[in-house]
């Protein structure tokens, strides 16, 4: 089992030049995986303290305090799962 799949729960959506992927992270381990992210990846805002508005490797996303992150314009699963992986650290 990859460092990926300890964290996350189902991805949602497609990946494609201009669309958004949902991931959800298990319930068990959001919190966990929230801080890794946060430590991992550039902070360029916060609202409320639950919507954060990330930068790694040139990608833009947010992650919600809920457990799910947004990561926009995603070409291909390897993508998604070299970026997370990264972000997981």
């Amino acid at each position: 089992m990859s460092l990926v799949d300890d964290f996350v729960a189902r991805i949602e959506g497609t990946c494609g030049a201009e669309k958004d992927v949902i991931v959800v992270f298990k319930y068990d381990k959001k919190d966990e995986a929230i801080a890794r992210i946060r430590k991992n990846a550039e902070l360029k805002n916060s609202i409320a303290g639950i919507i954060f508005e990330l930068v790694f490797r040139d990608k833009s996303f947010r992650v919600y305090a809920s457990g799910k992150a947004i990561f926009r314009s995603i070409k291909d699963k390897k993508e998604l799962y070299d970026l997370l992986a990264g972000l997981l650290l």
